[in-house]
């Protein structure tokens, strides 16, 4: 399927089992595993999680054979094979991953080197757990690919374990949900299902957001929005990742920026970059929005609450611009419009300076 000819596809639906309600973390987890007929399970976190996972560890009881707090941003091949290592000593026969998308990520690398089935607990909104797709970090490049071993048996989404995550780093995690589905939506294996599940979470992530912001304390935005991540994560699970994700990876494989706000920043880029080339696409996340100027609200919506306004910002230097535009052009393999290391180049260097997206 592509953007000119919406009745040529093909669709795969992978099976996995959702949760989502108030105190689901606490309350559902354990079953999913009993579901799954594990009884040896690794509880994987970062460290900043790690009171939240040791909860959900302590709600598994025996079935819980060790906590493994040591996630980090990428998945560093270090971290990862420490982490196979300890699944391995305590004999798990599954993991469950508690926390954002290091800790998800950890989770999906063991299962990438064991096979050991994995669920997953979210505490941020990036949708990260409803792909297939893995990622691994070693010399400072970022290696990614697809296996349906990674993709979580189960989902448990509880609002609760949200209601912790600042106000900015919430937007910054639920626009990275919707570059999930902006790219489903000018993938070139999109099908009807994908294209509607991504516009839908489109939809409800862009409603949940400024309600999160408004009121940071209601779990009933915050259901919302991780009922957002759901559909964003659901519709890039059934697609190939174009532009966006390769260049989000090289920026953060390479140059150590963050994950959720490297996406916030260059996604209203990539998206006017690619909207000639891709009209549907981009009058679907127009429609989505409620605007006639998707690219435009996507970089207004994050900088009304406070979310970092350029990847200067970050720390990405005027320097490694070219670096990263040349990197990230080599490794692109389906996009919409043809990628140069020039057309790269703009992208970053609008994203670099958070200027609005054509200005």
């Amino acid at each position: 399927m592509n953007d000119q000819d919406p009745l040529s596809f093909t669709h795969e639906s992978v099976p996995v089992r959702i949760v989502l309600r108030a105190g689901a973390a606490v309350t559902a987890t354990a079953e999913e595993a009993r579901r799954l007929g594990l009884r040896r399970l690794l509880v994987l976190s970062g460290p900043r999680g790690a009171d939240t996972a040791r909860a959900v560890a302590d709600s598994l009881g025996r079935l819980c054979v060790a906590v493994h707090p040591e996630a980090r941003m990428h998945v560093p091949v270090e971290v990862a094979a420490r982490a196979v290592a300890a699944a391995r000593a305590a004999n798990a026969d599954g993991c469950v991953a508690v926390g954002g998308g290091s800790s998800i990520g950890l989770g999906k690398a063991v299962a990438l080197r064991t096979g050991l089935p994995l669920i997953a607990v979210p505490s941020t909104y990036s949708g990260s757990e409803m792909t297939p797709v893995w990622g691994l970090t070693e010399h400072g490049v970022k290696r990614t690919g697809r296996d349906p071993v990674v993709q979580p048996r189960s989902v448990v989404y509880d609002p609760g374990l949200t209601l912790s995550l600042p106000v900015p780093l919430s937007v910054a995690s639920g626009v990275n949900a919707i570059a999930h589905a902006v790219e489903a939506l000018y993938a070139p294996d999109a099908s009807p299902l994908t294209r509607l599940t991504a516009e839908e979470g489109v939809r409800v992530m862009a409603a949940a957001l400024p309600e999160v912001a408004a009121d940071p304390g209601s779990v009933e935005a915050r259901g919302r929005a991780l009922h957002g991540a759901w559909l964003c994560g659901t519709s890039l699970g059934a697609a190939t990742m174009g532009l966006h994700h390769k260049l989000c990876h090289v920026l953060g494989g390479s140059f150590g920026l963050p994950h959720a706000e490297t996406h916030t920043l260059v996604l209203p880029h990539v998206l006017a970059h690619n909207a000639p080339a891709a009209p549907r696409a981009a009058a679907a996340v127009a429609r989505a929005l409620g605007t006639d100027d998707a690219p435009r609200a996507l970089w207004e919506l994050p900088r009304r609450v406070g979310a970092p306004r350029s990847l200067a910002e970050l720390g990405l230097a005027e320097t490694d611009l070219a670096r990263a535009a040349a990197q990230a052009a080599g490794e692109v393999t389906v996009n919409p419009r043809p990628v140069t290391t020039d057309g790269v180049l703009r992208v970053l260097r609008g994203a670099y300076e958070g200027a609005p997206p054509g200005e």
